[in-house]
């Protein structure tokens, strides 16, 4: 008897075991797909100075401004941003005047010398944003982290940020 009820207690023990495989297992997609939402919005291995030449190079073309937006992955604020600028009105007003480039800090250790160049202040918060003319200056920069309660901006607030940043074409 005491076979028989070790014998239950085995294939019980196993079935547990066997259903916590297939919940682990299920888990995992849901984390890819967790893991692809956050696709990176910045180029951590981004050589900024490149980019931004080549994004003059495609202002000068276009006959627009530049917008640079300086952030990280890991910040929420630069992440609403720039899902804000790619939809609705918003993303319209960026389209028909600004070459957007975006430019990684890591952990307020990269690009620091470009934002500073700018003029901008990345302690006051990011996102921060430039908005240079096709020669490469500086038109207007967010001095005091305007961008960097993005996440709870609404469109008309972030669009306000933006015109303050540059002259209508």
């Amino acid at each position: 008897m005491k076979l028989i009820s070790l014998a239950l207690a085995l294939l019980s023990l196993s079935s547990i075991t066997a259903q916590a495989q297939v919940a682990t297992a299920a888990a995992v997609p849901a984390s890819a797909a967790a893991s692809a939402a956050l696709k990176p919005v910045y180029n951590e291995q981004a050589d900024a100075r490149a980019e931004l030449n080549q994004a003059l190079a495609t202002a000068n073309a276009q006959k627009k401004n530049v917008l640079v937006v300086f952030g990280a992955n890991w910040c929420g604020d630069c992440r609403a941003l720039d899902k804000k600028m790619s939809e609705g009105s918003l993303a319209a007003h960026v389209a028909k005047r600004l070459v957007v480039l975006k430019v990684d800090v890591g952990r307020f250790n990269r690009n620091t010398d470009l934002a500073q160049q700018m003029g901008v202040p990345l302690k006051k918060g990011i996102p921060a944003a430039a908005v240079l003319g096709r020669d490469g200056e500086v038109i207007k920069a967010t001095g005091g982290g305007e961008l960097a309660d993005a996440r709870n901006m609404g469109d008309e607030a972030v669009l306000r940020v933006l015109q303050g940043l540059h002259a209508s074409p």
